[in-house]
């Protein structure tokens, strides 16, 4: 097997094997791909499909699309509303990641067994992130199952973390 080219992300990930419980895990990971389709993305989207935003700044809309969700937390903070999440067995510390890779900082994982696991994304917005996953060895795992959305935003995110890697080599070697 060759080696992917991963390179160092601070990311956490909560995970258990995906046979423990198949049903509530596919729930989880459904319900996690539609985390946008809140009542204020639904009226963004219906108002982007109508025409409605053709005169409106798309940096500015958005940012007031995420004021809009930050109040939304807030106020089910204050009411003591949790998402509800299934409760999964190990919690770890993502050490580096790849397009379609990334390895834990310990091993935890049983090679050719799959998983499950939410995965802190750190871009904005935060957001959970559900994956299916297959270990490859007790530290490397190769995704299996993620949303196309979520997808690109790991390729991006794994891009930027690569710029900044660059960037601190040329600053070493200055």
């Amino acid at each position: 097997m060759n080696e992917p080219r991963l390179v160092p992300a601070p990311i956490s990930i909560a995970f258990s094997e995906a046979d423990l419980d198949k049903e509530a895990y596919e729930r989880e990971y459904q319900s996690l791909s539609e985390s946008d389709d809140d009542p204020i993305s639904q009226w963004l989207k219906l108002a982007k499909a109508r025409g409605e935003t053709s005169e409106s700044d798309p940096v500015l809309l958005n940012l007031m699309v995420e004021l809009h969700r930050k109040i939304d937390a807030l106020e089910a903070f204050l009411k003591n509303e949790t998402p509800k999440r299934v409760s999964l067995t190990t919690q770890a510390e993502v050490d580096s990641i790849g397009f379609e890779h990334f390895k834990l900082k310990e091993a935890l994982l049983e090679t050719g067994k799959v998983y499950y696991g939410r995965l802190e994304m750190p871009v904005h917005p935060k957001r959970d992130v559900g994956v299916f996953f297959e270990a490859q060895s007790d530290t490397l795992a190769k995704f299996i199952r993620i949303h196309e959305r979520d997808e690109k935003e790991w390729a991006s995110y794994m891009t930027a973390r690569e710029r900044v890697q660059i960037r601190e080599l040329k600053e070493r070697n200055n």
